[in-house]
């Protein structure tokens, strides 16, 4: 674990840089009043929405003592939806509140902390990334001065800060494109405050969250959180239920994640993208048989020495239909699942 003492001077790791564009210099510390007059964080004060996107806090469920989820919708991110298509969510102790991704845009993200403001007057402490995918952590910017003192520490995997510094160009690309240029320009990306390398808890107060670093599965970042007093487990998106699995890792390193995953003991766990399950049976089941149909798939066509579009057009696809968006990954995941399975 790596943790940075200077969390109450929160420095953006990645953001725009002039009109539009972005930039991989850390930004020198910027503090609350200078913030506000720059407008980062604009969305505490009155942002005006993106076309066709909703205002007004984001719907949560309490699905166990504390914890209060808010279920995104299994779509393409676009301006209709401003991102707001991954679960995101907090958990209310004693001491304050760990929230736990935070949307898919700076939209969503303001959303989600009237949420919490709506739940509870408890201070923000903490703000966690399950992994690196924009749906995820765009919406950090209206949450990281949201503490009483404006110190929310960022919470994440090693690897998650490096992981975004790669891709910061291509995903405020993407929210530009998919949600609109004012998305893009007051989204941002920080350095992880509390960096866990493997394990890590955080005290809020009467409960305690379990913090785990995973080995390369959905990415290479991926962070789990567990709360031992409810048995709530938020997987991030270790865990896909309704919407397609995404393979941007490991698709061998995921599996075996998934058998781990198995074993920790768990009454209520949270998916990245679908409802909530009461058992890893209901979580996982489906989720391994896709994984395992893609690999056999893949290994079919190499032992024959098929071609990758060969293997697009036929691993897998006895599981159309019963994916959302699955025409929109699947084949992504056939490629990528070629790649590494090409070697191993």
């Amino acid at each position: 674990m790596r943790a940075n003492p200077r969390h109450g001077s929160r420095r953006p790791v990645l953001g725009p840089q002039g009109a539009d564009a972005a930039t991989d210099a850390v930004w020198p510390p910027l503090t609350r009043r200078a913030a506000i007059a720059t407008g980062a964080v604009a969305a505490l004060s009155g942002l005006s929405w993106p076309a066709g996107a909703q205002a007004g806090p984001l719907p949560v469920s309490e699905v166990a003592p504390g914890h209060f989820v808010h279920y995104g919708a299994h779509q393409m991110t676009d301006a209709g939806n401003a991102g707001d298509i991954a679960n995101c969510g907090f958990v209310v102790g004693r001491s304050g509140v760990a929230v736990i991704d935070s949307g898919g845009s700076p939209a969503v993200g303001r959303r989600l902390l009237q949420a919490v403001r709506r739940t509870t007057d408890r201070p923000i402490r903490y703000l966690i990334n399950t992994h690196m995918h924009p749906d995820h952590v765009f919406g950090n910017v209206a949450l990281r001065t949201a503490g009483d003192d404006g110190a929310v520490a960022i919470v994440g995997h090693a690897r998650l800060e490096a992981a975004l510094r790669a891709r910061s160009d291509t995903y405020l690309g993407q929210l530009k494109a998919r949600v609109g240029p004012t998305a893009a320009k007051r989204a941002r990306f920080y350095q992880t405050d509390i960096a866990v390398e493997a394990t890590r808890q955080l005290d809020l107060g009467d409960r305690t969250l379990e913090l785990t670093a995973w080995p390369t599965a959905h990415t290479n970042n991926d962070l789990s959180v567990l709360d031992p007093t409810t048995g709530t487990f938020w997987a991030g998106d270790l865990v896909f239920r309704t919407r397609v699995p995404a393979v941007d890792g490991s698709v061998l390193g995921w599996l075996d994640v998934l058998e781990r995953l198995r074993a920790r003991p768990a009454s209520t766990i949270l998916p990245g993208h679908g409802r909530a399950a009461s058992s890893w049976a209901a979580a996982l089941d489906d989720q391994q048989r896709y994984l395992r149909a893609l690999v056999s798939g893949v290994r079919a066509v190499l032992d024959d020495f098929g071609t990758i579009e060969q293997a697009v057009a036929t691993a897998g696809r006895s599981e159309a239909g019963r994916w959302a968006l699955f025409e929109q990954y699947h084949a992504r995941n056939v490629t990528t699942a070629y790649a590494e399975l090409e070697w191993n």
